[in-house]
C-alpha cells in the first residue's frame, strides 16, 4: 500500500518537475524559485536562481546554519537564534556583549554614548524595584487605603464630586487624538505600569490595572469610532459596519466581564448550630433519564454517606427511564424511588413533580453523576440559618476526568478546563452582587421559595439559570461556595460536548428574549448587568466567525472595510490587545489560560450560531437533550461530521492567504502593509482553526472507571496474615493504585486485602492484584457488597478533603505561555488532519484495488 503512494507521489513530483523546467535533482530552493520564475532561456544567466542561492548563502552564514541542509533547521533559525558557546564559569559576565574590534560608524557610536547612561539607570532601577517589591506589605497597604476610602465615604458630596472629576479625566484621555508616536508612547508607559502592577498582590493593583486597559480599550473605540468608518462603497459599509459590530460585542462583554470579577467575593461557609436537633431537614434528589445504573451508583452511595442526621434526611432517585432495575437498587439501599407518566418539561418537570412527593424544609439537588462529599451538607445549609432571606447555595460543578479539549491535547489537570473560569471567579463575582445562578447540580435550594416562583422554571431548556432569575427578582438571596464538594464526569466526546453547550446558549437565548434581565421588576442594577453578561456571551458565534473570515474581503476581494492605514491600526489595536491579554491574564491566571477563550470559541461558533439566532426570534424552538456520560472510545479517530465547517473555514483562510502572497509578489496595490496585516490576521484564524481540528480528533478510551490521585495511608493484607502500611497513589470506582516501602513478590490474580480509613473507623476489603511493578501495585475490588460499596466511596469520593488540592500543582498563566499552548495545538491539528487524510486515502485505495481470485 504504502509503495504504491510512494510510487504515485514520485511520479507526480516528475511530472511536476518537467513542467517547471527542473533537473529531477533539484533541491527545494530552485523549486521554490521555479514557483514564482519561468524557466530562463537555453544559454542564458538564470538570474532568479543566484540571486536565491546568494541570499540563501548569505542567511546561512548570517543564521549559522553552514552544513546544516534540512529545512527543519532553517525554519527554526528564522525565530531562535544560534546559541552563544558558553563561557567557563571564572569569566565575568556582562548585561551586554563585548564590543567588537571592528570599526563601528559614527551615529552607532554616537547612540551608545547617549543611551549608554539610560541603559544603566533602567537596569538600575529595575533591580532596586525587583529587590524592594517582595519586601512591601501589601495587605497592609489595602486596608490601609480601604480605611481611607471609607473617610472619604462619609464626607457628604464628596464621592460624586471625585467621581465626576474621574469622568472629565477619562473622557480627556481616552478622546484626546494623537499621532502614531505619542499613541505608542502612551502605550509603551501603560505597558510599563501593567507590567509592574502585575507583580504587585492584592485586588488594588488589579483594579488599577482595568482601569488601564479600559483606558487602552476607551481610546481604541473612540478612535474606530471617529476615524474609520468612512468608507467608500456601499459593500465595503456593510462589511465595515458588520465588522465595527463584531468588535463592539467584545469590547461590551470585556467591559461587563471586568465589571462581573472585579471583586470576587470569597464566601466562607457559616457555622451549625452545635446542636443537630435544630438543624433543618433536607430531601436529596437525583434525577436520572438514560443513565447506566453503573454511573448512578456512587452517587446513590455518596449520598447515604453525607454528615447529617439520619432522620433529617430522605434521598429520592428520580428515574424518568421508569427502569426496574432501579427501582430494585433503590430498595436495597434504602432509598426513594419515584418516577411519573410523562416526562414533560424533562428533568425540570421531574423536579417539579417530585417536590409534590416530597416534604423536607430544603432540595440539595445531584446529578445523577456528581458523587457529593460527606461534607456537602454541613458546608452547605449554615448559609441558610444566618441568612432567613437566603433561597438557593450553589457549589462548583468539579469533574474528575477529562474533557473532549483535555483528553485529546493531553493537558488534563495542566491547564485549566473551559469550566474552570465560571465555577472558580465568575460565580465568586456574582456572588458580590447576589447575582449567583442556580447550575442545576451541586446545590441546595429552600422549598418556600420555590414552591413560591412555581417550582424549577420550564420555559426554557436551561431551567436552572431561569429559577434563579425567578427568585431574585422576587427579592431573595443567593450564595456561592468556592470549595469544591462533589465531582462528576465530563463529557466523552466533541459531539456530546458540542451539544451540551447548544443547550446552554439556546436556553441562555430564551431567557434573554423571554425573561430578558435588563428589564422587568425586582433585580437591582448589576444583578441585571451580571445576568446580561452571562446570557450575551453565547451570542459569540456570529462575531467568532466575522472575525474567522474578515481578512478575506480584502485579500480575496479588495475591499477596505476599516478606513486608514495598516500603521495606525497597530497603533491603535495592539495597545489595546495586549494590556487586555495581560490584564485578564492577571484576573483569570488561575482559571483559564491566555488565548484559550479563542479556542473554544473558534471550535462552538458554527454550532451554536442557529440555535441562539432561532432561540431570539422563537423562543419556543429547541428541546432538553440530555448529555451522555460514562461512555468509551474504542479508537482514535477524526470526526469528519464535526470537522467539516473548521475545514471550509481552512479552506477560505489558505487561499486569502495564497492570493495575499500573489499581492505582494505578483500584483502590488501599494499597500504592502495591509497586505501583511490581512496575511497575519488570516494565519492567527488558521491557527484557532488548527487547535479546532485537533481537538475533533477523539483519543482512545477504553478505560469507564476513572483513576484518580490520592495519597492517604493503607494497609496490605496479605494471605499468611502479615500487614504492610503502604500509600495510596489512586483510586478508580472498581480499584487502587498502592505504593509499597518495599517490593513484594506478589503476582497477578492473587488474592489479598484493602484496608482503608474514614476518620477514626478503618474498612477492609477484598482485593485481586492486578498489576505489580517496582512497589507500583494495582488491585481490583472484589465481590464488593451494597454496604462495602458504600464504604469504599466513604473512603475515596465521598472524603471531605477529596478535591481540595486538585489544581494545586497547575501552573499559573503567563500570556506567552498561553500562545505557546495555543501554537502547540495548532501544530498538532494540523499533523493530526494529515494523518486522517493518509488514513482516508489508504482506505479508499485498499477499496479500490482490485481482489484476486
Amino acid at each position: 500500500m504504502s509503495r504504491l503512494l510512494n510510487t504515485r507521489i514520485e511520479r507526480a513530483r516528475r511530472a511536476l518537475a518537467a513542467r517547471l523546467g527542473l533537473p529531477a535533482s533539484a533541491g527545494l530552493l530552485l523549486w521554490l524559485v521555479r514557483l514564482f520564475f519561468r524557466p530562463v532561456r537555453e544559454g542564458a544567466r538564470d538570474w532568479p536562481a543566484l540571486a536565491a542561492a546568494w541570499l540563501a548563502q548569505g542567511a546561512a552564514e548570517r543564521l549559522d546554519l553552514a552544513g546544516r541542509q534540512g529545512v527543519g533547521i532553517r525554519l527554526w533559525r528564522l525565530f531562535v537564534r544560534p546559541a552563544r558557546p558558553r563561557r567557563p564559569l571564572a569569566a565575568p559576565t556582562r548585561r551586554r556583549p563585548a564590543p567588537v574590534q571592528a570599526q563601528s560608524s559614527p551615529l552607532r557610536q554616537w547612540l551608545d554614548r547617549t543611551l549608554e547612561p539610560v541603559w544603566r539607570f533602567a537596569n538600575r532601577q529595575r533591580r532596586r524595584m525587583a529587590a524592594r517589591l517582595p519586601r512591601i506589605d501589601w495587605h497592609g497597604a489595602g486596608h490601609r487605603f480601604a480605611r481611607i476610602a471609607a473617610l472619604l465615604n462619609r464626607v457628604r458630596g464628596l464621592t460624586p464630586l471625585m467621581l465626576l472629576g474621574a469622568a472629565v479625566a477619562g473622557l480627556l484621555m481616552f478622546t484626546t487624538p494623537l499621532p502614531i508616536g505619542g499613541q505608542l508612547t502612551v502605550f509603551a508607559v501603560v505597558w510599563v505600569a501593567v507590567m509592574l502592577l502585575r507583580k504587585v498582590p492584592g485586588r488594588f493593583p488589579t483594579l488599577m490595572m482595568m482601569a488601564l486597559s479600559l483606558l487602552m480599550t476607551l481610546r481604541y473605540i473612540w478612535w474606530r469610532a471617529t476615524e474609520t468608518l468612512d468608507l467608500m462603497t456601499p459593500l465595503e459599509i456593510v462589511i465595515g459596519y458588520l465588522l465595527f459590530a463584531a468588535e463592539g460585542y467584545t469590547w461590551l462583554v470585556l467591559i461587563l466581564g471586568y465589571l462581573q470579577t472585579a471583586w470576587p467575593l470569597a464566601r466562607r461557609p457559616k457555622p451549625l448550630p452545635a446542636d443537630p436537633a435544630q438543624w433543618p431537614t433536607v430531601d436529596v434528589f437525583i434525577p436520572t433519564y438514560n443513565e447506566p445504573l453503573s454511573v448512578v451508583q456512587p452517587t446513590i452511595h455518596a449520598a447515604r454517606s453525607m454528615d447529617w442526621p439520619a432522620d433529617k434526611i430522605n434521598i429520592y432517585v428520580l428515574d424518568d427511564g421508569r427502569r426496574p432495575a432501579f427501582r430494585e437498587f433503590c430498595e436495597q439501599v434504602g432509598v426513594h424511588y419515584l418516577t411519573r407518566e410523562d416526562n414533560r418539561h424533562a428533568k425540570a418537570g421531574n423536579i417539579n413533580s417530585a417536590l409534590g412527593k416530597s416534604g423536607g424544609d430544603y432540595i440539595a439537588i445531584f446529578d445523577c453523576d456528581h458523587i457529593p462529599t460527606r461534607s456537602f451538607l454541613q458546608m452547605t445549609m449554615g448559609e441558610f440559618i444566618a441568612d432567613p432571606q437566603c433561597a438557593m447555595v450553589q457549589t462548583p460543578h468539579h469533574f474528575f476526568s477529562p474533557d473532549p479539549f483535555e483528553r485529546n491535547f493531553d493537558t488534563f489537570r495542566r491547564v485549566p478546563n473551559e469550566g474552570s473560569l465560571f465555577y472558580g471567579l465568575i460565580q465568586d463575582g456574582n456572588d458580590l452582587w447576589n447575582a449567583t445562578f442556580f447550575c442545576g447540580s451541586c446545590a441546595v435550594i429552600k422549598r418556600a421559595p420555590l414552591l413560591e416562583i412555581g417550582g424549577i422554571a420550564v420555559e426554557t431548556v436551561t431551567e436552572d439559570a431561569h429559577t434563579a432569575l425567578k427568585l431574585h427578582r422576587r427579592g431573595y438571596n443567593t450564595a456561592y461556595l468556592r470549595t469544591v464538594q462533589a465531582a462528576g464526569l465530563a463529557t466523552e466526546s466533541l459531539s456530546s460536548h458540542i451539544g451540551q453547550r447548544i443547550r446552554w446558549a439556546r436556553g441562555m437565548a430564551q431567557i434573554f428574549r423571554i425573561d430578558n434581565p435588563l428589564f422587568g421588576k425586582g433585580l437591582k442594577l448589576f444583578q441585571r448587568i451580571c445576568y446580561s453578561n452571562a446570557m450575551l456571551h453565547f451570542f459569540y458565534g456570529i462575531p467568532r466567525l466575522i472575525f474567522l473570515t474578515m481578512p478575506l474581503a480584502y485579500l480575496v476581494f479588495g475591499l477596505h472595510v476599516i478606513n486608514t492605514s495598516a500603521a495606525l491600526i497597530a497603533a491603535y489595536v495592539l495597545p489595546y490587545l495586549v494590556i487586555a491579554n495581560i490584564t485578564n491574564s492577571r484576573i483569570q491566571g488561575k482559571y483559564r489560560h491566555s488565548f484559550w477563550a479563542e479556542v473554544y470559541e473558534s471550535v462552538l461558533a458554527w454550532y451554536i450560531v442557529l440555535p441562539t439566532t432561532l432561540a431570539f426570534i422563537d423562543p419556543k424552538l429547541g428541546k432538553f437533550n440530555v448529555t451522555a456520560k460514562g461512555g468509551r472510545i474504542e479508537d482514535d479517530y477524526l470526526d469528519w461530521t464535526i470537522t467539516r465547517p473548521y475545514l471550509v473555514l481552512l479552506a477560505l483562510n489558505v487561499v486569502g492567504l495564497a492570493i495575499g502572497v500573489g499581492r505582494l509578489v505578483f500584483w502590488s496595490t501599494g499597500e504592502p502593509g495591509t497586505v501583511v496585516m490581512n496575511m497575519v490576521w488570516a494565519s492567527v484564524n488558521l491557527l484557532m482553526l488548527g487547535a479546532a481540528i485537533g481537538v475533533a480528533r477523539e483519543a482512545r478510551q477504553i478505560r469507564i472507571s476513572h483513576r484518580i490521585p490520592m495519597r492517604v495511608p493503607a494497609t496490605l493484607l496479605l494471605p499468611d496474615g502479615t500487614t504492610v502500611a503502604c500509600r495510596t497513589e489512586n483510586y478508580s470506582l472498581g480499584g487502587l493504585g498502592l505504593l509499597l516501602p518495599v517490593d513484594l513478590s506478589l503476582t497477578e490474580g492473587q488474592r489479598i486485602g484493602v484496608c482503608l480509613s474514614r476518620g477514626a473507623r478503618e474498612y477492609h476489603f477484598a482485593a485481586t492484584v492486578t498489576r505489580n511493578v517496582n512497589r507500583h501495585v494495582g488491585v481490583r475490588m472484589d465481590d464488593l457488597s451494597i454496604e462495602a460499596e458504600t464504604q469504599l466511596i466513604q473512603c475515596t469520593f465521598g472524603r471531605a478533603d477529596a478535591w481540595v488540592d486538585w489544581v494545586d500543582d497547575q501552573p499559573e498563566d503567563v500570556p506567552l505561555r498561553g500562545l505557546k499552548e495555543v501554537i502547540e495545538m495548532g501544530y498538532q491539528g494540523y499533523l493530526r488532519l494529515y494523518d486522517a487524510l493518509m488514513d482516508a486515502v489508504e482506505d479508499l485505495l485498499r477499496r479500490r484495488r482490485p481482489r484476486r481470485s
